[in-house]
């Protein structure tokens, strides 16, 4: 199954897409470019800016490209390359993909369980789910954006302005990533009260544990940021607490 996810047809197909896509960056960015002459900004401030947004793009990309090489092991490598590269995000694709694999009966999202069936499934969903955003911004989207940064009007009929709702997807994010966690961290914790198999790789030890070394990372690039004011740390400090997070995985899976 995992050499037809990594056939050339598949490479085909979705290569084809992505080349789309950033063929439709690529005209936007030109236009951009000859938008920014036309209204007289420094032509030599815009280089400046190209310059440093494509450096400042690469280290945040190295958590994508983790995304894939973690998802390519099971779906192989053209699909989560297609969904990392248009409209997905890593958070969702990996938990979209892993829900549906244990919906599907696989029993998680591993290549020795996959089918065509279960592949089919997981596909749909990290299809279909993601992109209900795009079309409903295409038909909500200016009043919704409106709604947000629009201050709340005060219920007495003061003139004071009430509060800016525009943090509200911030908000609203964090309190989607704790529900995440929480969840998974309470099916480990589940587990290991139960016994169920604590010290296998699927079991609730190893990743437990791994979830510890990944949040302890993130702390400490949080602490840095704000101990010496330093915001390029927000660029590197996902893709820095995957990478060790990995580590320790393979660390405590050998042990």
């Amino acid at each position: 199954m995992l050499a037809k996810l990594n056939s050339p047809v598949m490479y085909l197909i979705c290569g084809v897409i992505v080349l789309f896509v950033a063929a439709v960056c690529i005209v936007f960015a030109v236009r951009a470019y000859r938008a920014g002459k036309a209204i007289g900004m420094d032509v030599s401030k815009m280089k400046r800016t190209i310059v440093a947004s494509a450096t400042f793009a690469v280290i945040p990309s190295v958590g994508i490209l983790l995304g894939v090489i973690a998802l390519s092991g099971s779906l192989g490598t053209p699909w989560p390359w297609l969904r990392l590269s248009v409209i997905g995000a890593l958070h969702y694709e990996t938990q979209v993909a892993e829900a549906a694999a244990e919906a599907s009966g696989a029993g998680g999202l591993s290549a020795a369980n996959m089918t065509p069936e279960t592949f089919t499934t997981i596909a749909l969903l990290m299809s279909v789910c993601i992109m209900w955003g795009m079309v409903l911004m295409t038909v909500d989207g200016k009043s919704y954006i409106r709604r947000l940064t629009t201050p709340k009007k005060p219920k007495d009929g003061s003139k004071k302005k009430g509060p800016d709702l525009s943090g509200f997807g911030d908000t609203a994010m964090t309190a989607m990533f704790i529900g995440l966690v929480s969840a998974y961290i309470g099916s480990y914790i589940g587990q290991i009260v139960s016994g169920e198999g604590l010290f296998t790789f699927r079991g609730s030890a190893l990743p437990m544990a791994v979830a510890c070394v990944g949040a302890a990372a993130m702390g400490v690039f949080l602490w840095i940021r704000r101990k010496y004011n330093a915001e390029w740390v927000d660029s590197f400090s996902l893709a820095g607490s995957m990478l060790i997070a990995m580590c320790a995985a393979i660390f405590l899976g050998r042990i």
